[in-house]
């Protein structure tokens, strides 16, 4: 594929059309109910035993209901894909979308909350009041800067993990392009001096994992302009990156930074890129233009300029960085270790893994990142998550080597089951 819309007619089709209702979701038990008998022991007075076991220990609660694989989709609506704050209701697709990816690809349990929260401080309340009911949150489509204020006071903080994937997840997805790029052009990260242009959720996080991947410099650009040491910013985000990157001194705007850069990672709106930005990069520069739904610059028009290599955050383009590659085998990496928290350890753990899952023979400049549909790809990065969240500390049990990888599979194979009992897309009824 290069460039070909999905038309609103599908879209729109893909989640009205389906056998009964309408959504891309829906709940189902685990156990059957056949009669009775059944009733009483799944409900009422059944139920009381599991009740008194949790009171008395309240570790049981891992074993007698289904926390250990249930995450809540979080939303308030304030930063939905590339459409900005139009609100919860409208957010509620790609919860559902997401959902629909956890399960099938790492077999996790979701329900999207789209709430209608009052600020960060109500939004943080709102998910320390529901941690009971769930294993994990991901945090989604939350504006910055109030995503890092949710997201400082609850990592950690909840016995939970909490995952916000607009920014770690995408961050390490990126990581892993990165990784890649570099191999297939024969870079070596210490040469590199790279511009991040969007200094937001994922834009920040980005810049902390290009740090940790050796990056040689690391110019991040916003709508201040290039963020500078010395300058007084009204983000605290702000001032921590500059304070870090910038080695040079550079000052001005997008042109200004992107001057004689090797990389351009572009996490922020279309168009912002011309073919002449591209042109003054340094030779055979490499483009990351992720703006979605339309990047910094198409594509072709990079490649004309003179780009070697070219990803965006689409999937009707080559080398599509998109955040779907990572998060659903870091939660489930969580969720099996009981992880208190999603480290940075174990996003880079992932992010290699990633890489890795695309082996050699088949990388080129316009194959960086395996696929989604990679049979390996989940239960191999959720392995390797995993076995990060054990050596970093962050993880409440163990499971054993090789467990994590195991189970992966199991719970992919039997959400595929159920898919083959649906019918087809677009059936009539």
């Amino acid at each position: 594929m290069s460039g070909e819309a999905i038309s609103p007619e599908v879209a729109l089709a893909f989640g009205r059309d389906v056998y009964h209702g309408h959504g891309k979701i829906e709940i189902l038990p685990k156990v059957a109910v056949h009669g009775v008998q059944d009733i009483a022991v799944a409900f009422t007075p059944g139920v009381g035993h599991a009740v008194k076991l949790i009171v008395a220990e309240p570790e049981a609660i891992h074993e007698q209901t289904a926390k250990d694989n249930f995450i809540a989709l979080v939303t308030d609506g304030t930063a939905v894909l590339g459409y900005g704050d139009v609100g919860p209701r409208a957010g509620m697709p790609v919860m559902e979308g997401k959902a629909v990816m956890f399960k099938l690809l790492a077999g996790v349990d979701c329900m999207p909350l789209c709430v209608d929260a009052r600020g960060p401080d109500h939004l943080v309340d709102l998910i320390t009041a529901l941690e009971p009911s769930f294993g994990g949150f991901n945090l989604e489509d939350v504006a910055a800067p109030d995503c890092f204020a949710v997201m400082s006071r609850l990592s950690g903080a909840l016995p939970v993990p909490i995952l916000h994937d607009d920014q770690y997840g995408t961050a390490t997805v990126i990581t892993a392009a990165i990784i890649n790029a570099l191999d297939v052009t024969g870079r070596k990260a210490a040469d590199i001096t790279a511009v991040v242009n969007g200094c937001g959720a994922a834009g920040t996080a980005c810049i902390d994992m290009l740090k940790a991947l050796g990056i040689g410099d690391i110019v991040a650009v916003d709508k201040a302009g290039i963020l500078a040491r010395g300058t007084r910013y009204p983000h605290r985000h702000w001032r921590e990156i500059a304070q870090s990157t910038n080695k040079e001194g550079r000052c001005g705007g997008l042109a200004e930074a992107m001057c004689g850069a090797d990389l351009f990672i572009g996490l922020s709106v279309g168009g912002l890129v011309s073919p002449a930005m591209i042109k003054s990069m340094a030779r055979d520069p490499l483009v990351f233009a992720l703006a979605n739904p339309d990047p910094e610059i198409l594509p072709d028009a990079a490649k004309a300029a003179g780009a070697a290599l070219v990803a965006s955050g689409r999937f009707d383009y080559p080398n599509h960085c998109n955040n779907v590659l990572a998060f659903p085998a870091l939660m489930r990496a969580a969720l099996d270790t009981r992880a208190k928290e999603i480290s940075r350890e174990m996003c880079l753990a992932a992010a290699s893994a990633i890489a890795g899952d695309l082996p050699a023979t088949e990388r080129h400049i316009e194959n960086i990142l395996p696929s989604p549909l990679s049979p390996t790809l989940y239960p191999a990065v959720a392995e390797a998550t995993a076995r990060a969240a054990v050596h970093a500390g962050v993880a409440r049990r163990d499971p054993g080597l090789g467990w994590v990888y195991e189970n992966t599979q199991r719970l992919r194979r039997l959400a595929h089951f159920r898919q083959e009992t649906l019918p087809a897309f677009g059936c009539d009824f």
